[in-house]
């Protein structure tokens, strides 16, 4: 019989590995908000307002999770961010 910490361990566990990977922008002193947004729309397929949304976010807190997935997937959108002079990670 499990007991309710053994449950609960498990469902983080389970959660961490369905979520998959984040792809975080941090914050810099020389982007513009345009070229964020832009970067955003046209690499990781945003809406305007999301992207809107995200480097508000990163302005404030220092970073944003932009998008989540499989590394596949994310990879490279990180190089094409990575390229466009933005501060792109994996976690």
């Amino acid at each position: 019989m499990s007991t309710e910490v053994e449950v609960e361990e498990r469902v983080a566990v389970e959660e961490k590995t369905t979520r998959g990977k984040n792809l975080i922008i941090y914050n810099d002193d020389f982007n513009t908000f345009d070229h964020v947004i832009d970067s955003l729309v046209k690499v990781c397929k945003h809406e305007v307002i999301q992207a809107e949304q995200c480097t508000w976010i990163i302005h404030y807190n220092g970073k944003c999770a932009v998008k989540e997935g499989d590394m596949d997937s994310l990879l490279p959108m990180r190089r094409a961010l990575s390229e466009r002079g933005i501060d792109a990670k994996i976690h």
